[in-house]
């Protein structure tokens, strides 16, 4: 069993293994032949980083056409940061309300009492397919597996360390990636509609980049190489234009990808049968032109909330419309709904509203709502006029869309009835507690859960490979007393299979290494050498800040551990020590034996 077990593994040595709606509008989507439906996000692209916004440094075709053939929506909000943006178009719903409080380390998971825009559509019929980057958990049943798509290609994590030939995850097996990621996602995609002619399908492509780290192909960054930027960052922050010419090449290189897409719809005939959204998961990740709005990712102000939002459906979205009402990554749960006509009764109360009758031409008018933003404790919220600010600052929009001046002063009943109501709204959405979920283990539908050191919480001298935790491994494991701990919680008793993914030069081979959790442990001698180099420099156009290089990582069966059910420490530590230091851990892998 082992052995058979440890081949399948090895087959797979890769990189650093992680492991109640509206009434249907008139004229939408009839019983017979409900439309198709492509979402394209964007992982921090700016609303600066298209041409049709006025960005003269850059070209994107296929991205303006999508503005100048269906709908563009002016003030379209989304979070500071990636996966609650992520969770907030899932679900129609502020992404506290669904426990997304980080970025990493579990804060980043959708609660498993929320429902999804997938699992509706694939309730409608729908065949349901993600490709690309996920960040609302890793383990199931945080995974998009049990979240309502049937088909997955991608990486569970918030950022991945390498955009050629990267480690990516297929239905629960780990491949190799096929060139670049981003067109790589894209051809799956593609492949995706192509095998499902006969059915409508929702496709989610969820592209990592324009993400660090900076990683394109040269057909796309030659243009950039030493190309002049004439737009160039307004406020006070230097710009550094090395990573403003690798952002943009990978902007164009996201453009002729959706044109790839795009053509495929034309191509197969049915365009006018497919609804195909794009927008970006919060603001610019670099200093550069973004329209001269203050703040970028991160920042709960306009440049770091306001992104692109273009709806494209021929012949029934009239071409060129431009929506100025604001709206955010809430409403397209509930507009989708509409636009299709699928059937849909989530559990929970969405936060968001349709934007069909905007879309359709059947109202040109505005709705002053409130739509706030929130990150690390800061809240902003916006009318149709105004930006109360996370310091109480009170901004008009429509004649200072770049927050220069603040009118606290001139409007201050308009300032104190938002702040009252951001008062409110972190009393009723915002957490009191801490998170407080372990990580699932062991479920018959999906029996191997990589728990990646991402996850885990290091002690004494081990340190992760670089200061952000989602990309990280462990080293410097030097001592007897250093640990590595998994908040886990085992959901089926049985037998699991251990298996570590380790690098360690011949000079330290001899470690002896236990895995406990309870009362139950294994313990197994590291007795092969294993010391690939570090890779990832090579691609980058910018030296990398905050994401690990990655390397290889070899699977070591340690043991079978007897698991009863129920909450614990899982607990990686060395009973003896053979070099200077045990081992460079990936992660642990846990696999329900039949």
């Amino acid at each position: 069993m082992r052995s058979g077990l440890l081949a399948a593994y090895a087959a797979w040595i890769l990189p650093w293994i992680l492991v109640s709606p509206a009434a249907l509008p008139a004229g939408q989507a009839t019983a017979e032949a409900p439309p198709n439906v492509v979402v394209i996000l964007a992982d921090d692209q700016g609303w600066g980083d298209f041409r049709i916004h006025g960005n003269a440094n850059l070209e994107t075709p296929n991205l303006d056409s999508l503005a100048q053939q269906g709908a563009r929506l002016e003030r379209f909000y989304v979070c500071p940061v990636c996966s609650p943006t992520r969770a907030e178009f899932l679900t129609g719903r502020y992404h506290p309300r669904g426990g997304v409080r980080d970025v990493t380390r579990g804060g980043e998971r959708l609660n498993l009492d929320e429902y999804t825009i997938a699992q509706a559509f694939q309730a409608a019929g729908y065949a349901t397919g993600l490709f690309g980057k996920w960040h609302n958990g890793s383990q199931y049943p945080y995974h998009p597996l049990a979240r309502g798509f049937q088909e997955y290609y991608g990486f569970p994590s918030g950022h991945w360390g390498i955009y050629f030939q990267p480690p990516l995850e297929q239905n629960g097996e780990w491949v190799r990636g096929t060139g670049y990621i981003t067109d790589d996602l894209t051809d799956r995609a593609i492949r995706f509609i192509e095998g499902n002619q006969g059915r409508p399908f929702f496709c989610y492509l969820a592209y990592n980049t324009p993400h660090s780290p900076f990683q394109v192909p040269d057909r796309f960054y030659d243009k950039f190489r030493d190309k002049p930027i004439e737009l160039r960052h307004a406020g006070p922050e230097p710009e550094n234009i090395d990573v403003t010419r690798a952002a943009l090449a990978m902007c164009e290189n996201i453009d002729w990808n959706v044109g790839r897409l795009l053509e495929s719809l034309e191509r197969r005939g049915i365009s006018r049968d497919t609804i195909v959204i794009y927008f970006s998961d919060n603001g610019p990740n670099s200093t550069r032109w973004n329209g001269g709005f203050r703040g970028r990712k991160g920042s709960t102000d306009e440049g770091g909330v306001r992104s692109a939002c273009f709806i494209r459906r021929p012949g029934v979205i009239p071409a060129g419309r431009k929506i100025t009402q604001i709206a955010a990554a809430i409403d397209l749960f509930p507009t989708l709904v509409d636009l299709t006509g699928i059937p849909c009764h989530p559990p929970k109360k969405w936060d968001g509203m349709s934007l069909a009758p905007w879309l359709l031409g059947q109202r040109d008018d505005t709705v002053d709502r409130r739509v706030f933003s929130h990150w690390n404790g800061r809240v902003s919220v916006h009318t149709q006029r105004f930006i109360l600010d996370h310091q109480g600052r009170l901004y008009d929009l429509e004649n200072d869309p770049a927050q220069k001046v603040a009118v606290q002063s001139q409007f201050p009943e308009i300032a104190a009835e938002l702040s009252r109501a951001v008062a409110t709204w972190r009393k009723d959405v915002l957490p009191s507690s801490r998170d407080d979920r372990p990580f699932p283990v062991g479920y018959r539908e999906y029996p191997t859960t990589y728990l990646p050191a991402r996850d885990g919480v290091p002690s004494g001298e081990i340190q992760r490979s670089a200061p952000a935790p989602n990309c990280s491994f462990f080293t410097h494991w030097k001592a007897l007393s250093d640990t590595v701990t998994w908040d886990v919680e085992v959901h089926t008793p049985g037998e699991y299979e251990a298996v570590l993914l380790y690098t360690c030069p011949a000079s330290d081979v001899g470690s002896l290494v236990e895995l406990s959790l309870g009362e139950s442990r294994v313990t197994a001698a590291i007795s092969e050498p294993f010391d690939p180099p570090l890779r990832g420099a090579e691609f980058d156009r910018v030296p990398r800040t905050g994401e690990s290089y990655v390397k290889d990582f070899k699977p070591l069966v340690l043991g079978t551990l007897r698991l009863s059910p129920g909450r614990g420490a899982l607990t990686l530590k060395a009973k003896e020590i053979a070099g200077e230091q045990v081992a460079d851990v990936r992660a642990v892998v846990l696999r329900l034996l039949p």
